[in-house]
């Protein structure tokens, strides 16, 4: 028996790191560096990795996603990320200019960038994954650096295999039951909440079942992300809260059904970032165009949660209610047999007219 980390708490620690602005050292077969997320690096941190690649004769790097990239007119050489080379005299503010578009309008003419072309690419794409993961910015400041591990070693820095990290974050983690109870609701005094955290030490998701629904039948079933600002505010940007209370309230008429909460704000970029693009928008980009500033995806979120924990409460078959195809597609790729969309068109205000159209022309909704 061995109390030592496995890459799953390796990688919940490299996630709190990176929020928290301190660097994590990436070591593989293919080459090892130090990164830290350019959102949360500070000065001092910022003038450390300077000189230790001036020590090291190396090349410190700016890894951001061809999304942002577009927006800077950068080119990314590498396909889906772009690799900046930092100038000299860049601090702080030049870092956050560049990974956070909140001022470009003010300053449309930034850089002109050097983006660098050739080489393995692989720990600045993980670095960027790590960033996405830790809902910070995409965008991370690279030190390719042979003694990378040992620097870490000594600063007491979290160490990440490459290899076994970029495997473990390409499965989604497996959602484990913590506690159920009832809990009696508006749509249904025969509520009962279920609370299941997935093994990787991410957020926690609920599901909240209505009656007692059969196991072996279909059952009516809504995968409703988490909107802070629509389910709990009131937000009329958006459909969310609407949606989310006549999928109870339906479920409630019918005496039965599974309401998914699943903790991924925001499209899966969370709240902060959720917010970010909320500003962009009032500058008159639309959803999608707001992510892909950001550098972000149009959709980052991951369905694969919403079927492990249908299939671990006991489900494989479900009427789904949305207006999502890529919710169907997945739940059919993850194994639960979807027998019916059931179609929630509720919510429309004059103020989410915009963000309604952008879902159904550039996100395939069916409104």
């Amino acid at each position: 028996m061995s109390l030592r980390p496995d890459i799953t708490h390796l990688l919940a620690r490299a996630r709190g790191d990176l929020a928290m602005g301190l660097p994590i050292a990436l070591s593989g077969t293919g080459g090892s560096a130090l990164i830290a997320a350019a959102e949360t690096l500070d000065a001092p941190r910022l003038a450390s990795l300077r000189a230790l690649a001036t020590e090291a004769e190396a090349e410190l790097t700016l890894a951001i996603t061809a999304r942002r990239a577009e927006t800077l007119k950068a080119r990314a050489y590498d396909g889906d990320l772009a690799r900046i080379t930092l100038p000299d005299d860049a601090d702080r503010a030049w870092i956050a200019a560049t990974a956070n578009p909140e001022d470009d309008l003010n300053s449309p003419m930034k850089g002109p960038f050097a983006t660098q072309r050739g080489g393995d690419v692989a720990l600045h794409r993980l670095a960027l994954t790590l960033t996405k993961a830790a809902r910070l910015l995409p965008a991370a400041l690279v030190l390719p650096l042979d003694t990378a591990a040992k620097y870490a070693a000594g600063a007491g820095l979290t160490i990440l295999p490459v290899e076994a990290a970029e495997a473990a974050m390409r499965l989604s983690s497996p959602p484990h039951p913590v506690v159920n109870a009832r809990v009696p609701l508006e749509a249904s005094h025969a509520g009962r909440v279920h609370v299941f955290r997935p093994e990787d030490g991410s957020e926690e998701h609920y599901a909240i079942e209505i009656g007692k629904p059969p196991r072996d039948m279909p059952v009516l079933t809504r995968l409703h992300s988490a909107c802070f600002t629509g389910d709990v505010l009131g937000s009329l940007k958006c459909d969310c809260g609407p949606q989310l209370r006549a999928a109870l309230a339906q479920m409630g008429a019918e005496g039965a059904g599974i309401l998914l909460y699943l903790n991924q704000e925001g499209r899966g970029i969370g709240l902060a970032n959720k917010m970010r693009a909320y500003a962009l928008q009032d500058q008159g980009f639309d959803t999608v165009e707001a992510n892909h500033r950001l550098g972000f995806e149009d959709d980052e979120r991951d369905f694969r949660i919403g079927a492990g924990i249908l299939s671990r409460m006991g489900f494989s078959s479900v009427r789904l209610m949305t207006n999502n195809p890529a919710k169907i597609d997945m739940m059919k790729r993850c194994g639960i047999d979807v027998t019916q969309r059931v179609p929630l068109m509720v919510g429309q205000t004059d103020q989410n007219k915009g963000y309604l159209a952008t879902k159904a022309h550039k996100s395939g909704h069916l409104l």
